[in-house]
């Protein structure tokens, strides 16, 4: 059997195409799996001094490489860096002049306070539970101020205003101690506290109330003298204005008792509270018929005869 009649002129030219095709096929397959080898770079193509226009392209004959082929990387020479080393002191540099329009605004302070949260007062170890007077009168005389509590110590002492008394300890609830007259000379309220000398143990407070002491409501406005030298002062009540004539030993208004008189000024006793008071000598306020100075006094040698 013949595969192909080379006397025909046809059945030979297909047999050389064949041929060729086939040659072509190898060859694109070895280009495409095994390459021709690398290729050296040809050396870029200078633009041509004899252009028309300075505007032209370069010349399209440049050569490139192969889009399917790519070079391998290569390591860049560092053998040429080295360091550089300044020699002197570093350049002065002019500081930029201040520009006036560039400001920095204050930060704004927040007003707004956070109040801490107040932790709860202990209590005091020792208890103070009563003191006795409570209230007293300002500008009486020294007196005893007794105390009840609980866990009282010997070595306890009592306060008032910060100002250690004389102190007896009694028991464990009971206290006195001597409240001198110059602390309650002035009316107001005073402290008391129990506690020890270097302030570990301590009670709560406690008031003392001092009051004004009672005063007599009445004005000094005159005085008689009599022959026997037994002045009497004329006083007149502030109330209804009535003039009361008392003498050495008389008693006022049930407490104040007269202990002296003199033509500058009338001495009080309180018969109750053992208080001095003084009334100076005024003119008071007139009232019809009654005398508001002092009278001229009787000349026992004065002749009555015209």
């Amino acid at each position: 059997m013949e595969f192909a009649d080379f006397s025909n002129p046809g059945e030979k030219k297909k047999l050389i195409w064949a041929a060729i095709l086939g040659l072509i096929a190898i060859v694109f397959l070895w280009w495409t799996f095994i390459g021709f080898g690398k290729s050296t770079p040809s050396a870029p193509a200078r633009p041509s001094t004899t252009s028309s226009t300075l505007g032209s392209r370069p010349s399209s004959t440049r050569a490139t490489n192969n889009v399917n082929s790519a070079p391998e990387p290569q390591l860049a020479d560092m053998s040429y860096m080295q360091e550089v080393v300044l020699q002197g002191p570093a350049p002065s540099v002019p500081e930029p002049g201040r520009n006036i329009f560039a400001y920095v605004e204050k930060p704004v302070k927040s007003t707004a306070s956070v109040t801490p949260t107040p932790s709860p007062t202990p209590s005091p170890p020792v208890l103070l539970a009563n003191i006795n007077p409570q209230n007293v009168y300002a500008r009486t005389a020294d007196f005893t101020l007794e105390l009840s509590g609980d866990k009282f110590t010997p070595d306890m002492k009592v306060y008032v205003d910060g100002r250690e008394l004389p102190t007896k300890y009694k028991g464990p609830q009971q206290m006195t101690a001597s409240v001198a007259a110059a602390i309650i000379a002035n009316p107001g309220v005073r402290q008391v506290k129990v506690q020890t000398p270097n302030g570990s143990a301590y009670s709560g407070v406690a008031q003392l109330s001092v009051a004004p002491a009672p005063t007599p409501n009445y004005s000094y406005v005159g005085i008689i003298g009599t022959p026997t030298h037994v002045d009497t002062a004329l006083l007149q009540d502030k109330n209804n204005k009535e003039i009361l004539s008392v003498q050495r030993g008389d008693l006022l208004a049930g407490r104040f008792r007269v202990t002296s008189i003199s033509e500058k000024e009338v001495l009080f006793m309180d018969a109750n509270l053992k208080i001095k008071h003084t009334l100076a000598m005024t003119e008071g306020e007139r009232v019809s018929g009654a005398p508001l100075g002092r009278p001229t006094p009787r000349v026992d040698s004065e002749d009555d005869e015209p």
